[in-house]
């Protein structure tokens, strides 16, 4: 059996859907809800299960016989973006969500290969407000949206 890219994809996601399934065990139940058809956990048993067969069905069926080779890959981008998502998550609860997550939105897209400030600004931006808007008053979650010394 060769280690081809789909079988490595079928293996992380059947690690992940299995991580997935041990850890739904932990929601809690209500005592009503114990002997209930469908209850807090059904969904992610069922998501875990349906996981778990198509990841297998990935690493016995292979759909290219292309060997896995970290030659061509950027595996500095890779690792430029592992830093760039650290420092986001760092800096998202002293910077306000608004802030960091539109700096974070168009430094990666400059990573990507964008070049026009405009075009970064104009799609970052818009996008991260409307999330925003919508977590905070469409899903009342509430996001600080400001940095701290800014807060009132």
């Amino acid at each position: 059996m060769a280690l081809s890219k789909d079988r490595i994809g079928g293996l992380l996601m059947l690690t992940f859907c299995l991580i997935y399934a041990w850890q739904s065990q932990n929601i809690k139940l209500l005592p009503f809800q114990l002997n209930s058809s469908f209850h807090a956990r059904t969904m992610p048993e069922v998501l875990a299960v349906l996981g778990v067969g198509l990841s297998v069905l990935v690493i016995a069926f292979p759909s290219d016989k292309e060997r896995f080779t970290l030659t061509g890959q950027k595996l500095g981008l890779g690792l430029a973006f592992l830093a760039l998502m650290s420092a986001y998550g760092l800096a998202v609860r002293p910077a306000g969500f608004l802030l960091s997550t539109s700096l974070f939105l168009t430094i990666g897209f400059a990573m990507l290969g964008e070049r026009s400030i405009a075009k970064l600004l104009l799609v970052a931006v818009p996008l991260v407000v409307s999330f925003w808007v919508l977590m905070n008053y469409g899903l009342s979650v509430f996001i600080e949206p400001l940095p701290a010394f800014l807060r009132g």
